[in-house]
């Protein structure tokens, strides 16, 4: 099977192509980079080879593609993909705006091409556990849900809302939303949330508290915060605590791990847990192979997460509850 990567723009690039070369029968077959230096540095490191256009590599008989160029050009590359006939994963958030994502699903169903958000938090071993311990009904009916997503500012594009389309609430809003509405099984109904600049030297949303209400009658909270700085041992973190009528349940995706002392540097951890991102593009390339119709995780995943985000930008603005039907609409 070919496949190739357009923009090593995203951190997780490098995490999609290592797992890449891990799947037997998979070939990389080029990336894709308008950064020549770049493109082609990772192009040596993965060896293969390098295109300076997404159009030449698209050229090459693909199977697939993974986008993680930075978000406003997931569009174009997505739909350019879709055009080629090749099937699509596209790095979270799906767009930068609800049209933009309707578009690329709409464009990736009629050319019959899958598309798959990357979500790779669904492939943790703890989430998968504590969906089917929700599915068994062992949590009795769901009540309220607590949730965090809080991380490291990236900087670079991803503080520039003409790239990102935002900062920190865009950014690590969508996960957790995911998680939400696929352990619960229902869409979030309305959205209130506080968002402010409180930490970056950037004029950035860094800090983003949101309130959700599903539309079975679910509340959540949701920390989407870029609130760790770089001496935290570890990026950030995704957690969740569903609140049911027969029990409640706390999970944590990076406690995978083991607590190192040592006295010249403190606390460090050393993780041994799951690799959320092998287990995506295994899954993606699986679906590919199987001829499914769509994906396990679908654009129209990628849309409802996304929706969650925008809808928390507005209710920032306006101070006040927003409902996700007038987002979507």
């Amino acid at each position: 099977m070919k496949i190739g990567i357009i923009s090593f723009a995203h951190m997780h690039a490098a995490g999609y192509a290592s797992a890449l070369m891990q799947i037997e029968g998979v070939e990389l077959v080029g990336i894709a980079d308008p950064v020549a230096e770049r493109g082609q540095k990772y192009a040596a490191q993965f060896g293969t080879s390098y295109f300076q256009s997404y159009e030449d590599l698209l050229a090459q008989g693909l199977d697939g593609v993974v986008v993680t160029s930075e978000n406003a050009y997931h569009k174009e590359h997505v739909l350019a993909a879709a055009k080629a006939g090749v099937h699509v994963l596209c790095e979270k958030p799906l767009s930068t705006n609800v049209k933009d994502a309707q578009a690329m699903i709409e464009a990736c169903r009629a050319h019959g091409v899958l598309l798959q958000t990357a979500f790779p938090v669904r492939f943790n071993s703890s989430v998968r556990r504590a969906k089917q311990l929700v599915d068994e009904g062992k949590l009795g009916r769901i009540l309220a849900m607590k949730g965090t997503n809080r991380g490291r500012n990236p900087d670079g594009w991803f503080v520039e809302p003409s790239l990102s389309g935002g900062g920190a609430v865009i950014d690590h809003t969508v996960h957790v939303a995911d998680i939400m509405r696929w352990m619960t099984g229902a869409e979030v109904k309305e959205v209130y949330a506080e968002v402010d600049h409180l930490i970056a030297e950037t004029p950035i949303d860094d800090c983003g508290m949101l309130s959700l209400e599903f539309d079975n009658g679910v509340f959540a909270t949701l920390d989407c915060s870029w609130s760790r700085n770089k001496t935290y041992p570890v990026w950030g973190d995704v957690t969740l605590e569903i609140i049911g009528s027969a029990g409640t349940l706390t999970l944590n995706t990076i406690n995978q791990k083991l607590n190192v002392y040592r006295d010249e540097q403190g606390y460090s951890h050393h993780f041994w847990g799951d690799d959320m991102d092998l287990a995506l593009v295994r899954d993606f390339v699986s679906s590919i192979a199987s001829g499914a119709s769509e994906a396990s995780v679908t654009g129209e995943d990628g849309l409802q997460a996304l929706a969650v985000a925008v809808a928390a930008y507005r209710s920032d603005e306006r101070k006040d509850t927003v409902s996700m039907t007038d987002v979507l609409a």
